[in-house]
């Protein structure tokens, strides 16, 4: 019997190699921040896991309400200074000055608006881009500044990176990052984990119960699940829906609510802590998402690995995130999506089969994998891309 190789020390033995003491990060959000979704999650656990590997991580970010500018958290210093927007030319003027010390790598996390890091940066780079935006720079932004966003994020920006090595989340991220100038052989695609705290457990609800969970903003269109709902009471009239989260459409959605006179099955359970949020999948029909936009779709993972399927809207990332057929059921638009909840509401050999399906899918992700990968391609750099020469993934 041999003993199961411990991945931090896999990390350890990697970075070592290629002289990776210390790497700096660089994000928009920090994981406490009241804003803080699937972005600040993943770079929080690689940096968590990094740590734990005997690297020193050092994450510069924007100020977070409430939270002091510097803190130490799972074994990495998270530095907050700067507003939403000033913090791009700042934290770039402070990597390029090493006011917080030399580093050995650098990784750039590009959320909508990039640190253009090929300008000043010197050394081992990689750059997280999730998704390409798109759709959402309409829904967060004047028109003018969506235009800018829009023009910056697929014609600017992708020439300042074009040989930058980029990782993104999933094949269909890629396929998009593709079409607007990256170049195929420098985007590496590697899916986010899933904590072992997301488990199969708990009770089911009594009624057919659909969770959509998420930052309550316009891309995410819960608006459209709201309604998908109401509709698919029409065949299973006891259906239910738990919208978990905040943000700036709460007003509205409530709003939404009312003039549907749906109060008494759709509730808002707001903010959650992280058990009560495994509960809540666990309790699940289903999960479901109605975004239009999502690197991935975490939501649909976590729920998963809970036992629960989902529905979800066919777009780049849920096509990745989600097994169509094994792990839920993609629709292609709103009368589709009310048309699968009520099916999944009303059969149970479906709801059976699809979650035995999602168990089997969220086992294959893990988060000591996603860390692991992304410091190959990382020493890839700092070897001076080996694996590129060979013709192969890092």
């Amino acid at each position: 019997m041999t003993d199961t190789p411990d991945p931090r020390q896999k990390l350890g033995d990697l970075a070592a190699a290629a002289g990776i003491r210390r790497i700096h990060m660089l994000a928009w959000r920090d994981l406490d921040d009241v804003e803080a979704g699937g972005s600040e999650v993943h770079a929080a656990e690689v940096a968590r896991l990094w740590s734990e590997a005997g690297i020193e991580v050092v994450m510069r970010t924007s100020y977070a309400q409430g939270q002091p500018p510097r803190v130490r958290r799972d074994g990495y210093e998270v530095i907050r200074k700067a507003g939403r927007y000033l913090v791009f030319p700042r934290a770039a003027a402070s990597e390029a000055a090493h006011r917080y010390g030399k580093r050995d790598a650098l990784v750039e996390i590009w959320n909508g608006m990039p640190f253009f890091s090929p300008v000043w940066a010197t050394g081992p780079r990689v750059v997280f881009l999730h998704h390409i935006h798109a759709d959402m720079w309409k829904m967060v932004l004047p028109p003018n500044l969506a235009r800018v966003g829009d023009a910056l994020e697929r014609h600017v920006a992708p020439r300042i990176y074009r040989g930058s090595r980029m990782v993104t989340l999933s094949p269909s991220s890629k396929e998009e990052m593709l079409e607007v100038g990256f170049k195929d052989r420098l985007v590496e695609v590697v899916p986010p984990g899933v904590d072992p705290h997301f488990r199969p457990g708990g009770t089911r609800s009594t009624t057919p119960l659909i969770v959509g969970v998420g930052r309550l903003v316009p891309v995410k269109r819960f608006d459209r699940l709201i309604r998908a709902v109401v509709a698919a009471r029409r065949s299973a009239p006891e259906l239910e829906l738990v919208l978990v989260g905040t943000g700036p459409d709460k007003a509205d959605l409530e709003a939404l609510v009312d003039e549907l006179d749906a109060g008494s099955y759709v509730r808002f359970a707001g903010r959650v802590s992280d058990e009560e949020l495994v509960t809540t999948y666990q309790s699940a029909w289903a999960v479901a998402s109605s975004s239009v936009r999502e690197g991935w779709g975490m939501t649909l993972t976590e729920a998963a690995a809970c036992g629960t399927p989902a529905v979800a809207t066919r777009i780049p990332g849920h096509i990745d995130a989600l097994a169509e057929g094994r792990s839920g059921l993609l629709v292609d638009d709103d009368a589709d999506l009310a048309r699968q909840l009520a099916r999944i509401a009303t059969d149970e050999q479906l709801r059976t089969r699809l979650s035995a399906g999602a168990l089997t899918h969220a086992g294959t992700f893990t988060w000591s994998n996603t860390a692991t990968r992304i410091m190959e391609v990382l020493v890839d750099e700092a070897l001076g891309r080996p694996s590129l020469r060979a013709g192969r993934p890092a």
